[in-house]
């Protein structure tokens, strides 16, 4: 059966009674990154820094003879490598009497990342038409209503009048203060259909100014990581739009860990190039990935799945407008984000696509502009 079983795209892996590895074939030596003699008569779960599959869940399918499956597996390798697997757990008695354990394992990571893109694609498209919607019922009376202050303040400033109280004025100047705010609030909901001219930019100078503007809001309570890619090409962007974009996460994973008294809260900035990354339908030879990652509590389950609509948020204060905001912004610019979370672990990737890439020699990128 070994050749036909190595021919399978699906991960196969055999358990003994002590979940034990007893065989394997080529799927799953590619998915655990390691051959059948490295690992044979080694305990399945010696493998990983972490599962999130309880060990007991086999053990028990094994104790009753009963088949269980799981379509969200999350397993760090000690290499720190992360896969998402769905996984059948499979009882076999064997011609001897004793009790095995056949493992069906698929990894799902691609498939997710598509499923995400696709789900935050279409939370961005709702998010705009609702918000459009709002601003011109928002707009059309904040309009009338600047209007009418603009109209009282004139006749208040008539010299003619002896105004009962000059406290008035502060009254209409206050209306209208107040008026331009929240049409601005409004614009910036919106967002502008295209950036400002995009310029060559250091994303680490952008970063190391954001991280500036963090600590002088925070103190010194959180301990900051950097782990730079100093070979990362300088990137095409609006700088001013990209820096709103990471101040808002790296914000974001701030007030999580206060609100959380998280012990030792430390936040690691990180930047790496990708090769290959397919992003909304294109694709890109080589992109910029930016991560802001917090060992605070996590996203709350009940959002995770909104949460780049605006008005969803985490926090009791929050305006629930940053993600929302920032997701547009990185759209814009041709990438997108994503997003992983579990107690002590959350990261938001920022995929930042270069235009167009010429590898001159190994390890050297120029980037083309297209604008």
């Amino acid at each position: 059966m070994q050749p036909s079983l190595d021919q399978l795209l699906t991960a196969v892996v055999l358990l003994d009674d002590q979940l034990r590895i007893r065989s394997m074939n080529a799927a799953a030596e590619a998915i655990l990154d390691g051959s059948l003699r490295r690992f044979q008569l080694q305990p399945f779960f010696s493998l990983f820094h972490f599962s999130s599959l309880d060990p007991l869940v086999i053990q028990h399918a094994l104790h009753d003879e009963q088949s269980v499956s799981d379509s969200d597996v999350t397993l760090i390798l000690h290499d720190g490598q992360r896969i998402t697997i769905e996984f059948i757990a499979q009882p076999l008695r064997q011609a001897d009497g004793s009790l095995s354990i056949l493992l069906e394992l698929r990894q799902i990571d691609q498939i997710r990342r598509i499923n995400q893109e696709s789900n935050q694609q279409q939370q961005l498209h709702a998010a705009q038409s609702m918000v459009r919607g709002l601003a011109h019922e928002i707009k059309n009376p904040l309009g009338g209503l600047r209007g009418a202050a603009q109209l009282l303040a004139s006749e208040l400033a008539d010299p003619s009048l002896k105004l009962p109280d000059p406290s008035l004025k502060e009254y209409t100047d206050l209306i209208i203060h107040q008026a331009d705010r929240l049409s601005l609030l409004v614009d910036r909901l919106l967002g502008s259909h295209e950036l400002p001219k995009r310029q060559l930019g250091n994303i680490h100078a952008l970063l190391e100014h954001v991280i500036d503007v963090a600590r002088l809001g925070v103190g010194p309570s959180i301990d900051w990581v950097r782990d730079y890619d100093p070979s990362l090409p300088e990137l095409n962007m609006a700088a001013e739009q990209m820096e709103q974009v990471l101040l808002n996460l790296v914000m974001n994973a701030c007030d999580a860990l206060l609100e959380s008294h998280t012990k030792q809260p430390q936040i690691t900035v990180r930047t790496r190039i990708a090769l290959q990354q397919t992003i909304h339908g294109k694709r890109y030879r080589h992109c910029a990935i930016v991560t802001v990652q917090d060992n605070g509590p996590g996203i709350p389950d009940h959002i995770r799945d909104t949460l780049f609509y605006p008005m969803v948020s985490g926090r009791a204060g929050g305006t629930g407008l940053g993600l929302s905001i920032a997701q547009n912004l990185v759209h814009q610019h041709g990438g997108k984000i994503e997003v992983r979370s579990e107690p002590g672990h959350t990261e938001f990737n920022v995929y930042l696509p270069y235009s167009d890439t010429i590898c001159h020699t190994p390890g050297q990128i120029t980037e083309r502009s297209l604008s």
